[in-house]
């Protein structure tokens, strides 16, 4: 445990102790954060105002920026994605890209939709109280290129405070050979995102638009993401690739620039029946175990895999005690009736290195 003393608001905190796994450059990083705005704010203020804890005693885990989609109710974007993190232990602020009344898998949907400067509004209002250090940032659906935009310009932003800021990205676009967002898009994920991102999680439809490459065998898979790792990313999950027949995950990690990466599979067991929400679930789950297990990740994978495995299973348990066809429709995952999985999964699913 190392022993810590910081400024925060101008107030000097009693010594407290930071857990040895956070590391040396976060600790030092939110020591000079906090003494470079603690002269900005008046007297008064910082006399009154409490400190931040999750700035002021950060976890050993992290402090999430998660930008997605909100509905009221289910379970997709930020509401698959911030309850499982919060149980693994991390900080989640989320900001709501859109507000649904439900998916938009349903007859109908109402809400409102972020744009891009009301997007900047809230950051410009986290800056000006000193509350824009984070240690990750995890996107998912957005549908337009300006907002797309403005999410590089929050990653600048976030990386000039915190230049070892963890960039997660999910560049959702569209699955089994159909695009569901407009075709710029793609040209601004492959030439301004994916260089940004810290881990990509594409699927086989994205990964093959990100780079041009169609995938038809594993050594595909593996092609695409040595392209991936090229043009940025240090770690690339293709989520799902249907080889064969064959439902794999198969997972890069490109230690240092140059080095050849490390790459693994995992053969995932097919359930019947379509569900939402859970690419933006995965992507979470891959945050979360990855950063637990920083340099091993497919034994980040593997936590990630069987726990999603177990929670649809759950959902379609549940559907059919229901007496409902869970082939019929899509399905609404079970995520609070499975915290217990995501706390501790069993690990079913191993994954196979590639020499």
């Amino acid at each position: 445990m190392v022993n810590q003393r910081l400024i925060f608001k101008g107030q000097l905190l009693m010594p407290f102790s930071l857990p040895t796994t956070t590391t040396t450059s976060l600790r030092r990083s939110l020591n000079h954060y906090f003494n470079l705005n603690r002269n900005l704010r008046s007297r008064n203020w910082r006399m009154t105002t409490p400190p931040v804890l999750s700035l002021a005693l950060p976890s050993d885990t992290g402090r999430v920026l998660s930008i997605q989609s909100h509905t009221v109710q289910g379970y997709v974007g930020n509401k698959s994605a911030v309850f499982p993190l919060q149980l693994l232990g991390y900080d989640v602020d989320p900001i709501n890209s859109v507000q649904f009344s439900n998916h938009t898998g349903y007859p109908t949907f109402k809400g409102q939709v972020l744009n891009g400067e009301q997007l900047w509004d809230l950051i410009e209002g986290l800056e000006a109280n000193d509350l824009l250090f984070y240690t990750h940032v995890l996107t998912g659906y957005i549908g337009s290129v300006s907002f797309l935009d403005t999410i590089l310009k929050v990653i600048n932003k976030l990386r000039s405070i915190n230049p070892n800021l963890t960039y997660v990205c999910d560049p959702v676009m569209g699955d089994e050979g159909k695009l569901y967002v407009p075709e710029e898009l793609v040209h601004v994920y492959r030439e301004k995102v994916v260089p940004l991102a810290s881990m990509l999680t594409p699927n086989q439809f994205e990964a093959e638009k990100l780079t041009g490459l169609r995938i038809n065998s594993e050594e595909d898979g593996r092609e695409a993401c040595a392209i991936l790792h090229a043009a940025g990313p240090s770690k690339v999950v293709v989520t799902s690739i249907i080889i064969g027949g064959i439902l794999l995950l198969i997972g890069s990690h490109q230690k240092e620039k140059g080095l050849k990466p490390e790459q693994f599979k995992i053969e995932i067991h097919k359930i019947p029946a379509y569900f939402t929400g859970t690419g933006d679930l995965m992507t979470a789950l891959l945050l979360g175990w990855s950063n637990k297990y920083p340099d091993n990740l497919d034994k980040a994978a593997e936590l990630a895999v069987s726990t999603l495995q177990a929670l649809l299973r759950r959902t379609l348990d549940d559907y059919k005690r229901a007496g409902y066809d869970p082939t019929s429709s899509s399905l609404e995952i079970r995520l609070i009736q499975s915290q217990d999985e995501i706390r501790n999964p069993n690990v079913e699913l191993k994954a196979e290195r590639y020499s």
